[in-house]
This record gives C-alpha cells, structure tokens and sequence, in this order.
C-alpha cells in the first residue's frame, strides 16, 4: 500500500451503480490532475474487487463506463484497495480479488486517510 493525496472509500457496490461511477471518475480525475489516488473498496463494495466485476456498469452520459475508467485508472498509477477484513465477512477469498489491487486492514485505512490531502465517502 502506497500512501496517496486522494482517498475515494466506497462502501456500495453494482447495487448502486451512481455511487460506483462518481467514486471512480473522482478517483480518476485526481490522477488527471497530477495528484496520487486510490479507491479503497469497503463493505458491500468489496465485492467490485475481482476482475472485470465493474465492467458494463454504464449509467449513461455524461458518464462513461466503469470498466473502462477503471483500466485507465489503474494505467495511470491509480491504486485500488480492498478491506480484508470486508472481504472475508462477505464471503471472499483473496485469490478472488483481482492480483492488482491491495488487501489492507483497518490501520491501513486510517493511514490512508489521515495522510490524504483530500477524500470522499461514498455510502
């Protein structure tokens, strides 16, 4: 895990597929200005962190897809955290999550937080 100026933390899943596309094209935008960024996945959300699982959430413009943003987050440095202990009360494994992303803990999120510059919460 790599300390970043912008925390996205998302706590709802496919099941709220608004909340998901504002937290990636925030966490997304932050890249495109010059700052570091990450999306931490909590709770419900843990769920978006196997591979392809965002893929084909599309709410419409001016929106565009989440998979999509996603890959070009992750290309751009963006990094993606999972709550592992979010992960295992949802009934995942860490060899479901995609190998790219971070499994951190509940001091890893704090530090996360504490050491941005700027964050957003989204239930």
């Amino acid at each position: 895990m790599k300390q970043t100026d912008f925390v996205v933390t998302l706590f709802e899943g496919k099941d709220n597929p608004n909340n998901l596309t504002v937290a990636v094209v925030m966490a997304l935008n932050a890249l495109k200005q010059g700052h570091s960024s990450t999306i931490i996945l909590m709770v419900e959300a843990v769920a978006l962190g196997q591979p392809g699982a965002a893929n084909g959430v599309d709410i419409g413009a001016p929106f565009p897809e989440v998979g999509g943003q996603l890959e070009e987050f992750l290309k751009l440095g963006g990094q993606v955290c999972i709550c592992n202990a979010c992960m295992q009360h949802n009934g995942f494994s860490a060899e479901q999550m995609d190998p790219r992303y971070v499994l951190i803990n509940a001091p890893d999120v704090v530090s996360l937080l504490m050491g941005a510059k700027g964050s957003l919460q989204i239930t």
